[in-house]
């Protein structure tokens, strides 16, 4: 089983590795890179839905022979009641070959203050500049990611990568109570 993922970020790679070797005998994971329509930092719900089918769905163009495009993406979405009234989540989107799209969830966490409000004024580009600027760790995103700092060492990126890859994972492991009729690739794209 052939899976291309749509990134050079060896957390993710590593993780779309990790989770399929668990249900799955034979996987070679390949990464390419893409490049979605979205900022760098979606700032929505819809946003980061739409960076991960693009990247999931550019990966399995790209690689032939390819089982499952993979896109993961890191984003920011509303949620009242918070301290910075945002919670940063990551989003994987799984592509077949008929173009079915199944999505997963990482769970979702609070950046401080301080990184929400500079997203927002555009003082930035996405939050791993500001994370290494916070915690002087270069290329922050390529390692821990935020959580990995956020939490002292208890979660990291590959984690909240490999959570949202298996909830995006659910229903194709269990098809047979999940129906036929299953989003597509061009469906999605079209609508956002």
């Amino acid at each position: 089983m052939i899976i291309a993922v749509g990134s050079r970020n060896p957390c993710k790679v590593i993780a779309v590795k990790r989770v399929f070797e668990k249900f799955y005998r034979e996987v070679l994971v390949k990464s390419v890179p893409v490049k979605p329509s979205v900022p760098p930092q979606p700032l929505s719900l819809l946003e980061t839905i739409k960076g991960a089918v693009e990247r999931g769905y550019k990966a399995i163009l790209r690689i032939k022979g390819a089982t499952y495009g993979i896109g993961i993406e890191a984003g920011l979405m509303r949620i009242p009641y918070t301290i910075s009234g945002y919670f940063d989540f990551q989003l994987c989107a799984i592509i077949d070959k008929d173009m079915k799209v199944t999505i997963g969830s990482s769970s979702a966490f609070e950046f401080p203050p301080e990184v929400i409000n500079k997203l927002i004024r555009n003082e930035a580009t996405e939050s791993e500049e500001l994370f290494e600027k916070l915690t002087g760790i270069r290329n922050i995103g390529d390692k821990t990611g935020a959580v990995g700092f956020l939490t002292r060492g208890l979660v990291d990126r590959e984690k909240l990568s490999e959570q949202s890859i298996i909830s995006a994972l659910i229903p194709r492991l269990n098809s047979d109570i999940y129906g036929e009729k299953w989003p597509k690739v061009n469906d999605i794209l079209s609508s956002l």
